[in-house]
């Protein structure tokens, strides 16, 4: 047994270390440089940057991060001026590591402001900035590399590779896993409410109005995502999946558009390239780039022990999705556990709810519009997510006490639609949220 087990290590460590070509990090590198700089620069010229996180006199904070505020005006665009300042020094390779470290910290500082505007794709961007900070994507085609000559290597350990396709494919396969329910298979929701608000889509947009369209993109939508890192890995089938990437991710942003995300995942499937795939690239395009062989390269610059870090980080990221078992009833509902689990696409929701605050001393009420204090985006995605909810009433209590009234209770009647379903009652309107705890534990009165 002693033995098996050794041998066991001994594969694995042989695995990860064993020599791969740089090319695919490299790649890798400058595309989500390059992709960082054009959502930057994206983000600012939408006017984002103030209506998300300079207008908004509140903030829905994540749990823990409550001491996460916005900067002042000034000082938030320096912020974004930075991310693209890092994006580009990214992508070119100057100053590599401090660029990458400096890049997630904004980043990251910028995603934990406010939780109504959690996206998928932020939460990748994040992971994928943090794994950059690590490996050794400037030792090549880079301008650290031109400065210091030493740092060149056309070699490097195969797990600074597979820690990239391992993140992809966690993304792609628990995304698949979480496709595998009820209304996505067996009623083709969301998808049948968005197919048909495209019925004007050029060639086959007369299609989307018949329901077994509907079942086809559901059920093509949940094999892709379960099998498609698989195809990309395997030789025989990979530059067909890599077209598949394409087509798909292409097709998702002129039906759906959901911002960067498609362009990520693409980017992201050409770490699934090795050397072979990008000498074959280089002849079919008659690129005039050089590819140096594995053979003529006898050094690598790393270790297995760098890699080590990644176990955590990995284990973390297939346990965080699965922390909705811990809750009573359906996630996509109470949205208890939704968030960092690649819930992708899933939930149609629209929601309504209106608060009530009370002084029990002098029994005077109040009505609250919640756009008197939330911009639109802020009241839409707390109309039908509890814990934004519960934030939003201390809040109201807060500014309630401010005024002198010491101890007012606030009830909250939310009414959502879910999944083409008839609006129903989200919370129990009897409950004094101002009241209830702020925590991870299950809420109670979440209705079933």
């Amino acid at each position: 047994m002693a033995t098996s087990l050794s041998q066991l290590v001994q594969r694995l460590r042989w695995h990860i270390e064993r020599p791969t070509s740089i090319l695919p990090l490299v790649v890798f590198r400058i595309g989500f440089g390059i992709l960082m700089l054009v959502g930057t620069v994206r983000f600012v010229h939408n006017g984002w940057v103030g209506t998300f996180y300079i207008q908004p006199v509140f903030h829905f904070t994540y749990l823990g991060f409550g001491w996460v505020k916005p900067l002042p005006a000034p000082a938030i665009y320096l912020v974004f001026a930075a991310l693209a300042l890092f994006s580009i020094f990214i992508a070119v390779g100057l100053f590599y590591r401090v660029s990458a470290v400096a890049f997630f910290i904004l980043f990251t500082y910028v995603e934990l402001l406010d939780q109504a505007f959690y996206l998928n794709h932020y939460y990748l961007v994040s992971l994928l900035s943090f794994l950059l900070i690590f490996l050794p994507a400037h030792r090549k085609w880079s301008l650290d590399s031109l400065r210091r000559p030493a740092l060149r290597t056309d070699v490097i350990p195969a797990w600074a590779i597979d820690a990239l396709r391992l993140q992809i494919g966690i993304v792609y396969v628990l995304a698949g896993i979480a496709k595998l329910n009820a209304d996505w298979l067996f009623s083709a929701m969301p998808l049948t409410i968005w197919l048909r608000a495209n019925t004007d889509f050029p060639l086959i947009g007369s299609l989307f109005d018949q329901r077994w369209v509907a079942y086809l993109f559901s059920w093509g939508g949940a094999l892709y995502d379960l099998t498609i890192p698989f195809f990309l890995l395997w030789r025989k089938t990979r530059f067909l999946a890599l077209v598949t990437v394409v087509v798909f991710h292409i097709m998702t942003e002129m039906l759906f558009p959901i911002g960067m995300f498609p362009w990520i995942m693409i980017v992201s499937s050409f770490i699934f390239l090795d050397e072979v795939d990008y000498r074959v690239i280089v002849r079919v395009l008659r690129l005039p780039v050089f590819i140096a062989s594995l053979e003529n390269s006898l050094s690598m610059p790393t270790t297995s022990r760098a890699a080590l870090i990644f176990v955590p980080f990995f284990i973390l990221q297939l346990l965080l999705p699965m922390r909705f078992l811990l809750y009573p009833g359906n996630v996509l509902w109470s949205e208890e556990g939704f968030r960092f689990s690649w819930r992708v696409m899933l939930v149609e929701k629209a929601g309504a709810v209106t608060f009530f605050v009370r002084d029990p001393a002098s029994g005077r009420q109040w009505t609250v519009n919640p756009g008197d204090y939330l911009t639109r985006v802020q009241e839409a995605q707390m109309s039908f997510q509890p814990d934004m909810i519960l934030q939003f009433a201390h809040f109201l209590a807060d500014r309630f006490r401010q005024q002198e009234y010491t101890d007012v209770e606030v009830r909250a009647e939310a009414y959502v639609s879910f999944n083409g379903r008839a609006s129903r009652l989200l919370i129990a309107p009897t409950v004094d949220l101002a009241r209830e705890p702020i925590t991870i534990f299950h809420k109670p009165w979440i209705l079933p």
